[in-house]
């Protein structure tokens, strides 16, 4: 006789016995593939379920009184059924007998029960029991069919807390427990414990199967609870591990030009400035020059609210990298906001020998190779660019200073093409900016390797920002006043969420400009702008807005960044449900941006939980310090922070709302870990680095860390 193999870590689902190819495809399309992924398909919850007691013991149990309840779990056959009322609603009526008795169910609303429910059929029932006119009843229990051992992993059960898995409708949970129930220990035999003991003992956690078994099987809540924070400490530390490597590897190994900061530099770079910088912007200033002015390269997160002055301290730092004869760049998501921060900083260096260029996606073929010649000649001081910059046929001659706005919105091997070494081995400075502050939690993970400023207060003289939440029937009034505000000489922005008309009813560029010009705003000046405009039509609208020959301006979140106009003080969101908090935020940042009192009206009608906590917050509310901590807590870290902006795939068990001690600690014993050994190359590292590499390697760009 062959002996049955024993199951291995590294098995297909699929090659398990009584598992079929639609079965396999089931758990395909649940991300398992291998015996590893389903010991690690963990329960997102436990249910508490009592022991499966008799009819008789029911009785005993449930006192005679109506409306008194327990929970109970009674196993039987039906012995008889009814319906009650129409097919689709109505009443289905069964009873349900063992050796020691009878127990009534009923199901109300569930006409559909009539075909699945029969006499002679063995089901376990459970729910609430009570007293009805004498007889025992359960009301709406849930049931599973005794004879479908998939159905059923735990025939006769004892009390428990069972896991609840996430499954689908063709591969419920129960099928999932089923399935790894006699699978579990031989699987959790073979686990390896990546944390050297002494680690494990001084944090007191339990071994890596341990944590697993109790949490797959706790015999008790406090057992999940454990185990948990086992799997969630490893998942964090595992990130921090990588977060350290990359940090010392770059300020160890890696080399960037030196662009000392001296007092003649410095006055004349401020002299450029059309304004006298704040005491935030002066004080991140000195904490930029601080870190250009060593060879280590600088690796700087500047966070600041919308219209706090982020591009001037940006321009301070390019001009600084001028002075000693480098190049420096300015990433811009859009072709928008580069065009704005190419007009802005070219106006402010008008007249000197500072050559500054826009580079973008639009540019006609000689234009473009004309450019890359001067980037590649040195000709070129600052560009300004997008994506395009990105491209492998863009050479620089002497790039010192790197500045990514919006840096969330460009991906992980986007962010590092421009920091690839020379031929010299030298990197650029980096410097990437955010109007969206990161929450704390998020800037102990993702942002580990980098250093923050933040500059949290306005420039002098600029008012808070009066926000409403409108629902759209009072929208005639919104637009009543936008038409005053106009009428006595201030701009405003009207923003919809889509440029064509379609089917899901929301506003458009063109037919909503239509529906005001011939309306409430028949007497200002209107036009459109969105991203299929070419780059001198942009341009020209802009202008024309900035220079005042345009009242109000109707646009698509194309403005969402960049666009600085002192004279519009008020903005109307239409479909304000549909937009995210931060970006609202942003929006919201396009006015007060003068001495003016501005407004924002956001119009919404919000049908989700959700998107009423996106308007609540969005109207309680113009810090975007306190936005970006509302906006984890709405979304959540993976949403807040998806695998497409972070390049990090999402935590399987850590919660960083939830668990900020514990991710101190995991800083904590990381740090302490790389400094002890760099590139985790000591006999007890090994299994740890093989997983830091498999799982963040990529996402961090750990590949040439030792």
């Amino acid at each position: 006789m062959t002996p049955i193999k024993p199951p291995r870590l590294n098995d297909a689902i699929g090659d398990l016995p009584g598992i079929g190819p639609r079965t396999t495809e089931a758990y395909s399309a649940l991300g398992l593939e291998t015996l590893s992924d389903l010991l690690w398909h963990l329960p997102m919850r436990y249910e508490h379920e009592r022991a499966e007691m008799t009819i008789e013991q029911a009785e005993t149990l449930v006192p005679d009184l109506e409306g008194a309840q327990e929970n109970v779990a009674i196993r039987g056959e039906i012995a008889a059924i009814r319906s009650v009322g129409g097919r689709r609603g109505g009443r289905v009526e069964a009873t349900l007998e063992d050796d020691t008795g009878s127990i009534q169910l009923v199901f109300f609303n569930a006409g559909w029960l009539r075909s699945k429910l029969n006499p002679g059929i063995r089901l376990v029932a459970e729910g609430k029991a009570r007293r009805w006119r004498g007889y025992l009843q359960l009301a709406n229990p849930t049931w599973r069919i005794e004879d479908d051992e998939a159905e059923d992993p735990n025939p006769g059960r004892e009390e428990r807390h069972r896991p609840v898995y996430p499954g689908s409708e063709r591969l419920p949970s129960r099928r999932i427990e089923a399935t790894l129930e006699p699978l579990l220990e031989p699987l959790l035999e073979q686990v390896d414990d990546p944390l050297p003991e002494d680690l494990r003992r001084g944090r007191e956690l339990p071994r890596l199967a341990d944590a697993l078994h109790a949490v797959h099987r706790p015999s008790q809540p406090a057992d999940a609870v454990d185990g948990r924070r086992r799997l969630a400490y490893d998942e964090l530390l595992l990130l921090q591990l990588g977060v350290m490597m990359k940090r010392r590897h770059l300020r160890e190994t890696l080399k960037a030009p030196a662009l000392e900061r001296t007092e003649d530099i410095d006055q004349r770079i401020r002299a450029r400035l059309p304004f006298a910088l704040t005491s935030d912007q002066d004080k991140v200033c000195g904490e930029i020059s601080g870190d250009v002015s060593r060879s280590v390269p600088m690796n700087r997160l500047l966070q600041g609210d919308v219209g706090s002055g982020k591009t001037a301290v940006a321009l301070y730092a390019m001009l600084l990298a001028a002075a000693h004869d480098h190049q420096a760049v300015l990433l811009a998501p859009t072709e928008l906001l580069a065009e704005q921060h190419h007009a802005s900083i070219t106006r402010m260096l008008e007249g000197s020998d500072v050559q500054v260029d826009l580079f973008t996606g639009t540019l006609g073929t000689a234009e473009r190779r004309s450019l890359r010649d001067r980037l590649a000649s040195g000709a070129s001081h600052l560009v300004i660019g997008t994506h395009a910059l990105l491209s492998d046929d863009v050479v620089f001659n002497r790039l010192g200073l790197v500045v990514i706005d919006e840096q969330h919105r460009f991906g992980v091997e986007q962010r590092a093409r421009l920091r690839r070494p020379d031929a010299h081995g030298v990197i650029p400075h980096v410097l990437v900016m955010t109007a969206t502050p990161i929450p704390r939690t998020l800037a102990l993970t993702v942002f580990g390797d980098l250093d923050v400023s933040s500059i949290r207060h306005r420039p002098p003289g600029r008012q808070p920002i009066v926000s409403r939440i409108v629902e759209p029937t009072n929208a005639p009034k919104v637009y009543g006043y936008l038409a005053e505000r106009v009428a006595a000489g201030e701009q405003g922005y009207v923003v919809v969420p889509a440029i064509d008309e379609g089917d899901l009813g929301l506003k458009s560029v063109g037919s909503h400009r239509a529906m005001l010009a011939s309306g409430p705003l028949s007497d200002a000046r209107l036009d459109v702008v969105h991203g299929r405009l070419s780059q001198p039509e942009r341009e020209s609208i802009m202008e024309r807005f900035r220079a005042g020959e345009i009242d109000v301006l109707v646009a698509t979140v194309v403005i969402e960044v960049g666009v600085d106009v002192p004279n519009a003080t008020m903005m109307v969101i239409e479909h304000a449900e549909r937009f995210g908090l931060a970006q609202l935020h942003q929006l919201r940042g396009r006015v007060g941006r003068g001495t003016a009192r501005s407004v924002c009206a956001f119009i919404g009608d919000p049908t989700t939980d959700d998107g009423r906590k996106r308007l609540e917050a969005i109207g309680g509310t113009d810090d975007g310090f306190k936005i970006a901590e509302l906006d984890l807590e709405i979304r959540g870290p993976g949403e807040f922070f998806g695998a497409r902006q972070s390049g990090l795939p999402p935590f399987r068990v850590a919660n960083l709302l939830e668990d900020l001690d514990l991710l101190r600690l995991a800083q904590r014993d990381a740090e302490d870990w790389i400094s002890r050994d760099p590139r985790l190359q000591a006999a007890e590292a090994t299994e740890i680095r093989a997983q830091l590499m498999s799982r963040y390697g990529q996402a961090l760009g750990l590949g040439d860390v030792g």
